[in-house]
């Protein structure tokens, strides 16, 4: 076994390693949890995602909230729709159905939802953010949490305001981002804004020339603190504090993240629905799924015999890697995402099934055993890379029109297909390669030479 395999060995092991102490429910650390996601601020769940089908959850009707002669365009709601599932994703909610019905409505539904008033009102309420100046002479009375004021909206041109004015210096449409957070120091949640680049140097040149004064928060009129500016602020990032719950400091900064709707919205009506597939309809999906991955492992075993256990260990990677990716993403997972699962793991099994069958072919021409695998995997490279890209842009169309339609199931679908597609380009032609190459390091040729049932000839 030449050094090249042995490393690429190495490398799947610990990626198998890696995957299964990942997929495996248990409790992991939080700085682990905040690497893989993405997320260095905080830490999210790595917890499997349940779609609505599966475990139920709210649905919420809203209407544009405007006079009946008013007409809106389908644009106008398409935006609002669109606003509202990036809402509701910035809970956790992943694969909510958004979609518009008719000309004035919003159907939302969304999954495995734990507190309907906090969602409500993350969905409903627009969120108008500025950095202001307080007037001249306000007392630290008028400049308490909770106060409500009046502003200037906007800069002026050239950002000169009337010395007389509730000077804004920025508004919410210049921040680049804003999350939640838990303070170090005092371990209270708080919010961290981040500003575009254009406005960063803006920022800076007001908190360098004014250290020493207040600087108000204010979301929609409402004072949120007005701290002292104790140093300028060249990086364009900021902190929100002001006795924030988890909960409340994460909604602020969804609606600091997503803006204002294009159009007002009410709540017509909303209510709890349960699963549509119930818990012994979700338990029989599963158990299908497990009983078809065992016949296709049995098979590829007796078949293929050697290399069938090559690509039943490449099969197992497979699926762990695919479910990590779900954790890691994430991805919801819906009966239609499960369907497409099981598709691409019907699929990885076919690139093996072209490998095999041209390393046989090589071996009957009188190629040598390594010759005769390294051919079938380099020569049946361009069967399986044109149909992994057939199906990718099938995926993608899948996606464009479930995006258009809103239709979110089929976007699933469409997702965890091309996800096992990809992997299955690497497990098929990278991992079971590796397998196959250490079982002819280990049993040299001689031997399967006698024994050619070993390799299914």
């Amino acid at each position: 076994m030449n050094k090249k395999t042995t490393t690429a060995l190495g490398l799947v092991l610990v990626l198998a390693a890696l995957a299964a102490y990942l997929v495996v429910p248990s409790e992991h650390p939080e700085w682990l949890k905040r690497l893989l996601v993405w997320q260095p601020e905080s830490a999210r769940s790595l917890d499997f995602r349940l779609g609505l089908d599966l475990q139920g959850g709210l649905q919420v009707l809203m209407v544009a909230d405007v006079a009946d002669q008013q007409a809106l365009t389908a644009e106008t709601m398409r935006a609002a729709a669109q606003i509202v599932e990036g809402r509701v994703n910035g809970l956790g909610l992943s694969e909510p159905v958004v979609q518009v019905q008719g000309t004035r409505r919003i159907i939302v539904e969304l999954p495995g939802i734990a507190n309907p008033e906090q969602a409500i009102d993350t969905i409903r309420d627009t969120a108008l953010l500025e950095f202001a100046e307080p007037p001249a002479g306000a007392g630290d009375a008028a400049l308490e949490p909770g106060r409500i004021v009046s502003t200037t909206y906007g800069l002026a041109e050239g950002g000169v305001m009337p010395p007389d004015a509730y000077t804004t210096v920025l508004i919410g449409d210049a921040l680049d981002s804003a999350f939640s957070t838990i303070d170090d120091t005092s371990g209270r949640p708080m919010v961290i804004v981040r500003f575009k680049a254009a406005d960063t140097q803006r920022f800076y040149e007001y908190t360098r020339n004014n250290i020493g004064r207040p600087l108000c928060m204010v979301l929609d009129k409402t004072i949120l603190s007005c701290p002292t500016i104790r140093d300028a602020i060249p990086n364009g990032e900021a902190q929100i504090s002001g006795g924030f719950s988890s909960e409340s400091a994460q909604q602020l900064a969804i609606q600091l993240r997503y803006g204002a709707l294009p159009v007002p919205l009410k709540i017509e009506s909303y209510r709890a629905i349960g699963p549509s597939l119930g818990a012994l309809s979700v338990e029989k999906s599963i158990r299908a799924g497990v009983v078809g991955l065992i016949v296709v492992f049995l098979f590829m075993l007796i078949y293929y015999r050697l290399n069938g256990l090559a690509a039943d260990l490449a099969l197992a990677l497979y699926v762990l890697l695919n479910l990590l990716l779900y954790k890691l993403l994430p991805v919801t997972m819906t009966l239609p995402g499960i369907a497409g699962f099981l598709l691409s793991a019907g699929m990885a099994v076919d690139a093996n099934i072209l490998v095999f069958e041209r390393m046989k072919e090589e071996l009957r021409h009188g190629r040598s055993l390594q010759r005769g695998a390294e051919a079938g995997f380099s020569r049946a490279w361009t069967s399986v890379r044109d149909s992994n890209l057939a199906t990718l842009l099938t995926c993608a169309i899948l996606w464009f029109f479930g995006n258009a339609f809103a239709a979110s199931l089929v976007k699933g679908f469409a997702l965890t297909l091309a996800l096992g597609t990809l992997i299955n380009m690497f497990t098929a032609l990278v991992v079971t390669r590796t397998f196959v190459r250490l079982a002819l390091g280990l049993l040299g040729e001689e031997r399967l030479r006698r024994y050619p049932w070993l390799l299914g000839i």
